[in-house]
């Protein structure tokens, strides 16, 4: 990473930061809401990590969860949003995101780390692959559309952890599943 960037815990001052990042098409509020993001912060504050420049602007962040059952070995970390400015893109912050979380998830004894991505979204799913990750299946309609277009599917894509030796994690179902058959 070219600058001195900090990465620290999120704290509640940053979701009127987030505003200013132009992270998204639309103000971060509509992009899940403000109780969703004080919800991971209550509940997962070490999982909420924000990369931050020498002058205080935000330049990134990614938000997740632990979750999963231990005894049929699905505990796992869970990225639920990455997210880096445009003008920060390209230099390794993304990557370095998800190395802290998948660290935190090693830590807290986790089989795997996963994430949902559009498959539209080749850019991110390359990027994924690149660090690791691979496509453990197909969810039909994930992603609710709007404007009348049609709902979009997206990829489950999974990294293995130490602790699941045998990489059963990430063995590919062989067909698509429902939002509704997900876990």
């Amino acid at each position: 990473m070219a600058y001195m960037t900090t990465l620290r815990g999120f704290n509640c001052d940053d979701l009127f930061k987030f505003n200013n990042m132009r992270l998204f098409p639309y103000p971060l509020a509509l992009q899940y809401g403000i109780p969703f993001y004080l919800q991971y912060l209550a509940h997962w504050p070490e999982y909420f990590v924000v990369a931050e420049a020498p002058g205080g602007e935000l330049m990134g962040y990614i938000m997740g969860k632990a979750e999963g059952s231990v005894a049929r070995e699905e505990w796992h970390g869970h990225v639920t949003a990455l997210s880096v400015a445009p003008e920060f893109r390209r230099l390794g912050l993304a990557a370095k995101l998800m190395e802290m979380l998948e660290e935190i998830s090693e830590r807290k004894g986790g089989f795997f780390v996963d994430l949902f991505v559009r498959v539209s979204n080749q850019v991110a799913v390359n990027m994924y692959k690149q660090l690791g990750y691979s496509v453990y299946r197909t969810v039909i309609e994930y992603y609710s559309a709007s404007n009348g277009e049609p709902d979009e599917d997206a990829y489950d894509m999974r990294k293995a952890l130490s602790r699941d030796t045998e990489k059963k994690s990430i063995i590919p179902l062989p067909h698509p599943v429902r939002p509704e058959d997900i876990e």
